[in-house]
């Protein structure tokens, strides 16, 4: 076979083939693991999903095990509908097939999704060309989750040795404040780490991230009519106001400091003085130094002890920037090798989203994460996938951990 890159033997050959031939197969799993609804800590739906996933994965002789979720602040912005308020804390699954001689991979993905479980964006639709399709979480990351399944199925009936453990979350959409432990130990026991992300908008790899924060802004006043005794009241949304425009100050896209308030909340009554308001925020840096001026920045709003009006600051900054290292620019590398090798293009770049793949490589396992498939409006009612790369992202999968397995790292 004529090639971009190195020439693929002859057992990397039927690998292909064998994905190849499982097009409509894919596209069918796809179907079906759309239309399970996993967004909003929908239990019910994250279960059914679960139990699918490990029912393909078990005849391969997976070790399994389930990871107890932790508690996540109960500050943060959930817009009153991510769970409810006694909702199980949900738990991480790890299945483990290790192989003890061959480099130890760690495969993360997530089952969660951003979409409302009783809304009208539940299926999945066609194009009339055929060529791709819209449906919630097709791409984010159903998709990636398709493509890993077979690629796993197919280097396992290929007979290629592969030591590989699959981490499967439930809260990535949320952060992953409940999974972040579990993730950050399985990180420490793997040498390498690939995550099912979509690829970005031109089909790149991303090769660096910035880090991402959360925060909350509490004004706290004193109530009054405002008829009566609007002398006697202290509005905490006129003190909120305030400090926002403290916070507009803040970003320098120049140095990729950017913080975004929304949404912001206060006061139950026009004719009351409000005497509690509160916004919600979202960081985002290149570096962890830049983290560090923001967090300074947003501490120091925060008034003394018996101030009225009053400013509380919590924030948590759990999601650090993803640097190019040399480790992360060799397995990128690796992976670009492969797709030449499938006459696929990869082009790098870098990108301000966050996801796991922060978590694992803050952790010390270089990690490359949006080797899912094509497509985009992710977080959308108009998310879609490029179904051609159904066949050529779980090609690019399979044979960039057989070569891991190899050795092609080695040295």
């Amino acid at each position: 076979m004529t090639t971009r890159g190195f020439a693929l033997t002859e057992s990397e050959i039927r690998l292909c083939q064998d994905i190849s031939a499982r097009h409509d197969a894919m596209l069918h799993d796809l179907t079906r693991y759309v239309a399970i609804p996993t967004g909003w800590n929908h239990t019910p739906g994250l279960d059914e999903f679960r139990g699918l996933v490990l029912d393909r994965l078990r005849p391969m002789g997976v070790d399994v095990r389930t990871v107890p979720g932790d508690p996540s602040p109960d500050w943060l912005w959930h817009g009153g509908r991510t769970t409810e308020p006694n909702a199980a804390i949900p738990a991480s699954v790890v299945c483990s097939r290790a192989v003890g001689e061959l480099p130890r991979i760690l495969l993360a993905s997530h089952l969660d999704t951003v979409f409302d479980p009783e809304g009208n964006f539940r299926e999945l639709s066609m194009a009339p060309d055929g060529k791709s399709a819209v449906g919630p979480g097709v791409v984010d990351m159903k998709g990636g989750i398709v493509i890993a399944l077979h690629a796993l199925e197919a280097l396992e009936a290929a007979g290629i040795r592969v030591s590989w453990t699959y981490f499967f979350n439930s809260d990535e959409e949320t952060g992953s404040y409940h999974s972040e432990s579990a993730l950050s130990a399985a990180a420490a026991e793997h040498d390498i780490g690939l995550c099912t992300e979509p690829a970005l908008p031109g089909g790149e790899l991303a090769i660096e991230r910035g880090g991402s924060g959360q925060f909350l802004i509490e004004a706290f006043g004193r109530s009054s009519h405002v008829g009566r005794a609007p002398e006697k009241g202290v509005s905490a949304v006129t003190a909120l106001a305030k400090t926002l425009v403290e916070i507009s100050k803040m970003p320098d896209y120049s140095k990729g400091r950017v913080v975004s308030v929304g949404p912001v909340r206060g006061g139950d009554a026009t004719n009351a003085v409000p005497d509690h308001a509160r916004a919600w925020g979202n960081v985002r840096y290149p570096t962890p130094e830049i983290a560090d001026e923001l967090s300074a920045m947003i501490d120091a709003l925060a008034t003394a002890p018996n101030t009225m009006p009053a400013i509380e600051i919590k924030r948590s900054f759990n999601r650090p920037a993803k640097p190019l290292t040399e480790a992360v620019e060799r397995l990128a590398g690796l992976a670009r090798e492969c797709a030449n090798s499938l006459d696929q293009d990869l082009p790098f770049a870098r990108t301000g989203g966050v996801c796991d793949g922060n978590i694992l490589q803050q952790a010390g396992l270089p990690t490359i994460d949006t080797l899912g498939v094509r497509g985009g409006g992710l977080h959308t009612p108009d998310e879609w996938i490029d179904l051609s790369s159904l066949v050529q992202r779980c090609q690019l999968f399979a044979l960039l951990l057989s070569r891991i397995a190899s050795g092609a790292l080695a040295g």
